[in-house]
């Protein structure tokens, strides 16, 4: 029998360590998708098991539904811009709250092929996690992913984001 799997087989590969590796440890998972879209939550749910892991997920694509459904202040994006290490870390927080996930893993980037300035060009992704109850500084990465295609920056992200939330 042939194994069919919707995503690139690395991503359903790491998918399922998140799920295995997760779910032994009884920990449970929220993402808030911007560039990605949801292809970090869909990842995660094309792995049998899948619901003992993923709480939740949030695609907040516009600035404003950062606002409402993350609680992402208007000032961080004002100041910093959606593409921030401050507003990703905002998303993440947000998305714990809201969530009864342990831990909570944020994405946000310029895709392309527009949208991109000279301090954020295409392909600039930010990440951060948060883990419930953890204090001090919340985890955070700025990645520059060459700008091969929109797909290729996606793909990129999905799969850091899915590094993130192994234990």
């Amino acid at each position: 029998m042939t194994l069919h799997t919707l995503l690139p087989q690395e991503i359903d590969d790491l998918a399922k360590r998140v799920i295995e590796e997760n779910s032994a440890i009884g920990r449970k998972v929220v993402l808030a998708e911007s560039c990605t879209g949801g292809l970090v939550a869909g990842a995660l749910t094309e792995i049998p098991g899948s619901s003992a892991v993923l709480d939740r997920g949030f695609v907040t694509y516009s600035n404003e539904s950062k606002m409402e459904m993350l609680d992402v202040s208007l000032d961080i994006i004002e100041t910093f811009g959606a593409v921030s290490i401050a507003c990703a870390w905002a998303m993440a927080k947000g998305a714990l709250a809201r969530s009864n996930a342990d831990v909570a893993v944020a994405i946000s980037g310029v895709a392309g092929p527009g949208g991109g300035t000279q301090l954020k060009p295409v392909g600039t992704v930010v990440f951060a996690k948060v883990v419930r109850g953890d204090e001090g500084e919340p985890e955070g990465e700025l990645k520059r992913f060459e700008p091969a295609s929109r797909a290729d920056i996606r793909k990129e992200a999905t799969l850091c984001a899915l590094d993130l939330l192994l234990p």
